[in-house]
């Protein structure tokens, strides 16, 4: 059983940055694709970044594109999240996420929030003026 651990989330100021680590229980964690996804109330949760298993592909949503940079250590089981630039709106409560069924025969990536079966328990990130 995978288990997903977030960390490193807290307080900055408009303009910084913050590294978000998620770290990763068993032995299949190559296989899977990973994401960084963000929910703040009252809305969907929100696909932020993918990685495939080997981390050669990834994606971004337009809201964090040049901001935001996914990378993965398969030898450690760790994917992190560096978030540069970061504004207010950014505020939300992050989690990485796993979809171990992502098909071997394409790209690795996992774009779709369906495709993730398996989540931590999110870290608090809070954007201050």
């Amino acid at each position: 059983q995978v288990q997903l651990v977030e960390s490193g989330g807290g307080l900055v100021q408009a303009g910084g940055s913050l590294t978000l680590s998620c770290a990763a229980s068993g032995r299949a964690f190559s296989n899977y694709g990973m994401g960084w996804f963000r929910q703040t109330p009252g809305k969907e949760r929100e696909l932020l970044a993918a990685i495939s298993w080997g981390g050669g592909n990834t994606h971004y949503a337009d809201s964090v594109k040049g901001r935001f940079t996914i990378s993965r250590d398969n030898a450690k089981n760790t994917v992190n999240l560096q978030m540069y630039s970061l504004k207010p709106e950014d505020t939300a409560v992050y989690y990485c996420a796993a979809a171990r069924s992502i098909s071997p025969f394409g790209n690795g990536l996992a774009i779709y929030g369906a495709q993730y079966d398996v989540w931590g328990q999110g870290t608090q990130v809070t954007v201050s003026t």
